[in-house]
């Protein structure tokens, strides 16, 4: 399979790939090409035929249509897993819809993938059957103990199996940064399965947050997108350094991007 970035790693969006209507209601021309893409791979997810091809195809058409509406993105240092043997657990901030759908094309040239999920993604009318392709590993959100429970297991298996695992540790898509707010959980998967983390930043806040349906949301094509990926982060002892490690590398790639952090002086420790 072949990646959309160079071979240092790099992709920005080529100048004049966006369509002048589009510019002016991004909106309104984006979504629904985004919904046929939709509707076509949940189609053939219910065939069983959405494989690793189909979730890298479907990622990345999807994310390649908001340049059409005028959206600029940026990607950078995802040839750090050229590398790196085995899988990782990749650990991401969460700011929007686009990280979902823009990770897997990205990450699956490189390492097969899945996603922890709530739920509520999964049970999702058309959506589920692609999601579901890609057995992901779900949680109920409801009982942090229990979720625990189900990530360090079915976690640990799907790394066992050399199947890496992406991590929101922030308990929903916010458009602020708080390290307070972002759990310890990447890091114990990765302690568990004695694998390495990779720190992924994004800026996404191109694509908003819905008020009535979280993933319907305006799309601002004025607001870059970014995605950088880390070095591979061995851990070591309790996973208090790389935790801290991890958080020190998205805020300044977001600093660097310039946008708005909650700077508190110490992140939450392993337990």
């Amino acid at each position: 399979m072949q990646t959309i970035t160079d071979e240092h790693g790099y992709y920005h969006t080529p100048p004049h790939r966006a369509f002048f209507l589009a510019r002016w209601f991004p909106s309104l021309f984006y979504y629904p090409r985004f919904i046929a893409y939709i509707l076509k791979y949940s189609r053939l997810a219910k065939q069983g035929k959405f494989g690793d091809a189909e979730w890298q195809q479907s990622s990345q058409a999807s994310m390649l249509a908001l340049e059409t509406v005028g959206v600029e993105i940026e990607i950078t240092g995802i040839n750090s897993l050229t590398h790196l043997q085995g899988p990782c657990v990749f650990i991401v901030n969460h700011m929007s819809t686009l990280e979902t759908i823009a990770l897997p094309g990205l990450i699956q040239p490189y390492k097969d993938c899945t996603f922890i999920l709530k739920r509520g993604m999964v049970e999702y009318p058309v959506f589920k059957h692609i999601m579901i392709a890609r057995n992901p590993i779900v949680v109920d959100r409801q009982n942090p103990r229990e979720d625990l429970k189900v990530v360090l297991e079915e976690g640990s298996e799907a790394l066992a199996h050399g199947r890496s695992v992406i991590v929101f540790p922030q308990t929903t898509r916010t458009l602020i940064f708080d390290p307070d707010q972002f759990n310890t959980i990447g890091i114990k998967l990765a302690k568990r399965a004695n694998v390495p983390v990779v720190p992924v930043a994004v800026r996404t806040d191109a694509w908003g947050i819905g008020a009535i349906i979280k993933e319907l949301a305006r799309i601002d094509p004025s607001k870059k997108v970014h995605i950088a990926f880390g070095e591979p982060i061995s851990i070591h002892g309790r996973g208090a350094d790389e935790h801290k490690q991890v958080i020190e590398f998205i805020q300044e790639k977001l600093q660097s991007w310039q946008y708005p952090l909650v700077d508190h002086a110490l992140p939450q420790t392993p337990s």
